[in-house]
């Protein structure tokens, strides 16, 4: 399979990985960053084709993502984040669609789905929508938001049976609060916090969760098309275990060129210590395996798809867990790789130092909280059906 944008990142690979020191200082993308990606069209890489999309396979996003995390972790994550959004609006209503990409289908999406807002009817086919959202990663770049919230009845109050709400929400309606994300890792994602008070909201403007976690919103979306009837838990996280994966991979790579000449305490070249020549081997190869398995996941997914299979729990728990157990893998991977790598590498000249922060602030992310999902995996295969919080993010 051909990858245009990959291509057109790695002829950028050295400015690239340039910019994301500036990032990290200005708190967000740069916008020169911002312009490689639009040049690449990296965000219309899951963008139907009618819209002037690529309709890329996951794949090719994953393998994308990884290696622009692997050169400037924020543009990675902002990548695995917000190049998602476009695959979920292609199965929202005709409505949105043409009020998002209609004049101008170049646009960035932002999010996040915590249902930390409140849709409220109000009596007229419109809603009321108003709350506040942390974790909006590259939301200073983007016009348009996927923000979660929770339907309430009219009078505000919540019904007998809670409704999560995916809510499309255009940037003037909304407020980027500045000085809101001051972090330890990823500092260049920009992951600001939102705020909206009373904004007006056409009914065909959200999905509930349960349409979106069930594929009835894409099934009755009438898209034919293999991408969009991929389950929403084996394609929305792929992006933020494909950065933090990618991110391991950049550091490991700088590792390796700061190892190759250096001499360690014990006046030993690194290349003759067997001790870390075979720790270093092995390793390196739990990163390899952490990329693999997250492709092989999701190429299954597809495979299955393209049959006319859908997945079912069971199987969209045991992706979840793969998904998990390949983030936790390359990130202790590169926690140990860095602890091997001597005193100078924590100076702040050094980029490594930057990637080892970048990946403890990618495990942060809920979609790599192990708990539950690896539960429900469990009692999955046992012939179990978990219930509740269990199916969380599954």
């Amino acid at each position: 399979m051909g990858n245009r944008v990959l291509d057109y990142i790695e002829e950028h690979a050295d400015e690239l990985f340039a910019q994301g020191v500036e990032a990290e200082k200005i708190g967000k993308l740069t916008d020169r960053t911002v312009e490689i990606m639009n040049e690449a069209q990296a965000m219309r890489m899951f963008q139907p084709a009618e819209y002037g999309g690529l309709e890329y396979r996951p794949r090719q996003f994953a393998e994308t993502v990884m290696r622009l995390a692997s050169l400037d972790p924020a543009a990675g994550w902002v990548l695995g984040v917000c190049g998602v959004h476009p695959w979920q609006l292609a199965y929202n209503d005709k409505r949105v669609r043409e009020e998002v990409w209609g004049e101008d289908s170049s646009i960035w999406m932002a999010s996040p789905y915590m249902p930390t807002g409140m849709l409220t009817p109000r009596g007229d086919g419109t809603y009321s929508f108003s709350g506040r959202w942390s974790f909006s990663s590259g939301t200073d770049h983007c016009r348009w938001v996927f923000l979660g919230g929770m339907l309430t009845e009219a009078d505000g109050s919540m019904p007998a049976e809670p409704q999560m709400v995916h809510v499309i929400i255009p940037r003037k309606d909304y407020e980027i609060i500045d000085g809101s994300w001051d972090v330890v890792g990823l500092r260049g994602t920009g992951s600001k916090d939102l705020v909206i008070k009373d904004a007006v909201v056409p009914d065909y403007r959200f999905m509930t969760w349960d349409d979106v976690v069930s594929g009835d919103g894409q099934a009755r979306s009438g898209r034919t098309e293999t991408l969009y009837k991929l389950p929403w838990s084996g394609m929305f996280p792929l992006g933020i275990t494909a950065a933090t994966v990618g991110i391991c991979e950049g550091l490991l790579r700088l590792a390796q060129d700061y190892q190759a000449d250096r001499i360690n305490a014990q006046g030993t070249a690194v290349k003759d210590d067997p001790y870390t020549m075979y720790r270093f081997g092995e390793l390196m190869a739990d990163i390899r395996a952490a990329r693999a398995e997250l492709l092989a996941n999701v190429d299954d997914l597809w495979d299955m798809t393209e049959r006319g299979e859908q997945a079912d729990f069971a199987r969209r728990a045991q992706g979840r867990a793969t998904q998990v157990r390949a983030a936790w893998r390359a990130v202790e991977a590169a926690n140990e790789i860095y602890a091997r790598c001597g005193g100078t590498a924590l100076r702040m000249q050094m980029p490594m130092q930057r990637f080892w922060r970048d990946a403890q602030a990618g495990m942060h992310h809920a979609i790599h909280s192990p708990n539950t999902v690896y539960h429900a995996s469990a009692l999955s295969a046992l012939g179990a059906d978990p219930q509740g919080p269990l199916r969380m993010m599954i």
